[in-house]
């Protein structure tokens, strides 16, 4: 996708008083507009920083929430209804916007390289990018999956070309299949159905079942769920797709018109060579108070961090829950005070959604089903779009 022309908004904080006219204010940058940088939009909007010049470096012009992407697939939301413009958040903050993507990250000489190949530099950075499905890594393991699967990462390509597989599944039946059984690929499974109810979906979950990361009993209701819509099921594993199919692990063939990449999140590969400690799965390694463990002016959240629990925190509740102490301890470095610990909460609620207007309300073991648990989850969702506006 062609990335959007450069804005840029002046920061229109003061320069602090006593400093000579060629001040260079210090330089805090947030790299990515993942949900809990819209928090610390918000956040900056009612409480400027001050000695600090801001740069928000984000692709999109307009982000899609991501809780509310399968009832954009399923119909129940227009795209306008799910997706959130930046600018007025930028506007309020006064806050520097390039609209760039990230080609590199030297963590040692605290510089951001853009696709445009110019450089920013940072006193402060703070990484919210958002879920990244490598297309490198996994064509690694799955041949032929980056040139045919229809990725779902990152959500406003997938969102511009959906209405187009939507048209084309009313003028004949499809054959769906999603590459992936965690909670993202169950929901979107569900959704597809809800739009197109002649297609053969076919959920392949790898060698787990699907949803394995939930407790068992909310694990046999989710089995339940996608057999009521008949929607196939495959303990099996992607080794190779190519346009008309998807070879399996087992050495079976599965006939696929649509392949949706709905595999869980990995890395921003740019993370590899930056320079930052990282844990086992590439993720930057942070403290307590969300900051890198081997750079102490770096900060990460949400997808690109060790302490976030992808699976469970799809839906961007987690992720918004990190976002208000990101932002304190964003302030507290620029000012140079204390840093506060946040200690994600041992559950969290999880909704999904099943492609009619039911979802599922997920809490530990226990779980809730029905139209209210949607309509509550639909309300809440579009009361904080509104919020943002």
């Amino acid at each position: 996708m062609k990335d959007a022309p450069d804005s840029e908004y002046s920061q229109t904080e003061p320069k602090p008083s006593g400093e000579s006219p060629g001040y260079l204010p210090r330089q805090l940058v947030l790299l990515g507009a993942g949900h809990a940088h819209i928090e610390v939009l918000t956040h900056l909007a009612a409480h400027p920083l001050v000695g600090a010049r801001i740069t928000l470096i984000a692709p999109h012009h307009k982000q899609v929430y991501s809780a509310m992407l399968p009832g954009f697939v399923a119909g129940h939301y227009s795209l306008d209804d799910c997706t959130l413009a930046l600018d007025p958040l930028v506007r309020r903050g006064g806050i520097r916007w390039l609209t760039r993507s990230v080609r590199g990250l030297n963590a040692q000489t605290q510089s951001v390289q853009l696709d445009d190949g110019s450089n920013i530099h940072y006193d402060w950075l703070s990484i919210n990018t958002g879920p990244v499905q490598n297309r490198a890594l996994l064509e690694q393991s799955i041949p032929g999956i980056r040139e045919h699967g229809m990725f779902i990462r990152p959500m406003e390509s997938f969102a511009g070309f959906w209405p187009k597989v939507a048209e084309l599944g009313t003028q004949r039946a499809l054959r769906i299949a999603l590459i992936g059984g965690g909670a993202a690929g169950i929901e979107l499974a569900m959704a597809v159905r809800q739009r197109m109810a002649q297609a053969a979906i076919t959920l392949i979950s790898g060698p787990e079942r699907a949803g394995a990361a939930f407790p068992a009993p909310v694990q046999r209701k989710l089995l339940a769920l996608l057999k009521a819509r008949r929607i196939t099921l495959l303990q099996d594993s992607a080794t190779a797709v190519n346009h008309h199919e998807i070879v399996l692990a087992s050495g079976a063939r599965l006939a696929c018109d649509v392949p949706l990449v709905t595999t869980g999140a990995q890395a921003p590969p740019w993370i590899a060579a930056s320079g930052l400690d990282r844990d086992a799965q590439g993720f930057v390694a942070v403290d307590a108070c969300q900051r890198s463990t081997s750079h102490p002016q770096v900060f990460a959240a949400g997808d690109v961090s060790t302490r976030m629990d992808i699976e469970h925190a799809r839906n961007g509740v987690h992720a918004l829950r990190t976002g208000a102490p990101l932002a304190r301890n964003l302030a507290a470095a620029v000012a140079g005070t204390a840093l506060r610990a946040y200690t994600p909460p041992a559950k969290t609620l999880n909704v999904i959604t099943c492609g009619g207007r039911q979802a599922l309300a997920v809490w530990g073991e226990r779980s809730v089903y029905g139209g209210l648990v949607w309509w509550l989850k639909s309300r809440s969702s579009r009361r904080y779009l509104q919020r943002l506006h």
